[in-house]
């Protein structure tokens, strides 16, 4: 796809087009592939390596840019940029029906591997394969959402699976390892027991130490709680991520 701007004749190529309608006239922004859902999620939070070019069209493949006037009298603020972020956060990526496919599927994908890499059966603390956790989604009739991350809607999949106890699951645990002065332990031991899971050691030798399995939810607040009570002299270390069954394979 090329496009040229009549004033200097810029050439963009490879471009996503976003679109908003405002007061009855269409504004468009021309971006790189795959940044617009890049700068939606934070991950990219310079306008200038989201853009193509730094200004807003009334139709980009012309490159017809559109009035201060009309953007003024549209978007009620005359400030360019803001009104490019109103576009990229509310505006509509155009794409072709063979691309929007594409992107969904693989989409799709990721949120499924994503609940499958996060997720065990809490009854036999065992994962689930890709196929299962498919399999269960297609239960909740959900629909993809392009401008969403995967990680996102992974999480919402959870909680809905969760909800409406589709399959048991639950998202697989943390080992951790809390190291403190037994000072400063002593004083924070019930706070720190209420964040945990399972306790797996103890031991109040010369230092505290606890190692534990935890929700993911729950390890910054066990890290915020640490640095806390120690004034940065104690440690959590992360033993492992996904707490399964040892020598577990994921099963059909």
């Amino acid at each position: 796809m090329s496009i040229f701007q009549p004033s200097n004749q810029i050439k963009l190529t490879n471009v996503s087009v976003v679109r908003l309608k405002k007061g009855g006239k269409r504004f468009e922004v021309a971006c790189y592939k795959n940044k617009v859902l890049e700068w939606r999620n934070n991950v990219e939070p310079d306008l200038d390596e989201v853009l193509q070019i730094h200004s807003i069209f009334v139709n980009v493949s012309k490159g017809q840019v559109a009035s201060k006037a009309d953007l003024t009298k549209c978007f009620k603020k005359d400030d360019e940029d803001e009104i490019i972020r109103e576009i990229l956060k509310k505006g509509e990526v155009q794409v072709s029906d063979k691309e929007r496919s594409h992107q969904l599927e693989n989409l799709h994908r990721d949120i499924v591997t994503t609940v499958a890499e996060k997720c065990v059966n809490p009854e036999t603390k065992r994962p689930y394969t890709v196929t299962m956790i498919e399999s269960a989604m297609e239960q909740l009739h959900l629909s993809v959402n392009p401008n969403r991350g995967a990680k996102q809607q992974a999480l919402d999949v959870i909680k809905q699976l969760q909800e409406k106890q589709i399959i048991p699951i639950a998202r697989a645990q943390m080992r951790l390892r809390v190291t403190m002065p037994a000072k400063e332990a002593k004083k924070a031991k019930e706070k720190l027991h209420a964040l945990v899971g399972t306790v797996e050691e103890e031991d109040w030798a010369d230092e505290y130490e606890l190692v534990c399995l935890v929700d993911p939810g729950q390890y910054r607040g066990i890290t915020d709680l640490v640095q806390m009570e120690t004034r940065g002299r104690g440690r959590v270390d992360l033993l492992s991520l996904n707490e399964m069954m040892e020598n577990d394979e994921k099963f059909e």
